[in-house]
């Protein structure tokens, strides 16, 4: 019987998570798809880390950036960053699902939503909310790399061990996903951890 793995708490993870992708400056002008298809072009043929994290910024910062007819997501997002950035998750949760009630097209709302959720340890919400993140950005690494966490946290590890693989596939840099696939890979192949 394999080794069950042993995942640190949801917070400090998810903490770091939402860290991550808050590095966004707020409001930034959207760019256009052919720049972001650049941006992810550059990105899978990143030569080195640094390479990849400075294209991953100007990813996230696109991604973050709101460029829909409604003015009020705008400050509805940024109360949902303040809030997360307090730790009043339940109202950071509440500000996220508010944006997605304005524009559910808006992905970065879904997004943050789930990294929340997943905070709260709500894994089931949070992979709803991610699936319909990749519905609208199916390049969202950052979203496969939540969708890997929850699995892990609910011990599916094959599931979890391909959405960090498609992570992975979009971002080859991307820290967490390539830990987490040593990792998954020897649980599966029964080798002790």
């Amino acid at each position: 019987m394999a080794k069950p793995i042993r995942i640190p708490r949801a917070r400090p993870v998810a903490v770091l998570l939402l860290a991550a992708a808050l590095i966004a400056p707020w409001p930034a002008p959207a760019a256009d798809e052919a720049e972001l298809d650049q941006l992810f072009s550059d990105l899978a043929t990143a030569e080195t880390a640094e390479e990849a994290e400075a294209l991953e910024r100007d990813i996230w910062t696109e991604w973050f950036s709101y460029d829909g007819e409604d003015e009020d997501v705008r400050f509805v997002m940024m109360d949902g960053q303040d809030a997360a950035m307090r730790g009043m998750l339940e109202f950071a949760e509440e500000r996220y699902g508010r944006a997605i009630a304005l524009d559910p097209g808006y992905a970065e709302a879904w997004n943050r939503r789930a990294t929340i959720r997943f905070m709260l340890g709500d894994y089931v919400g949070s992979i709803a909310d991610i699936r319909e993140v990749l519905a609208r950005e199916p390049r969202h690494f950052g979203a496969l790399s939540g969708l890997g966490l929850c699995l892990m946290a609910l011990d599916r590890p094959q599931e979890a061990l391909e959405a960090f693989e498609a992570a992975l596939e979009i971002h080859p840099f991307m820290p967490g996903p390539l830990a987490h696939v040593e990792v998954l890979r020897a649980r599966l192949a029964g080798d002790p951890i």
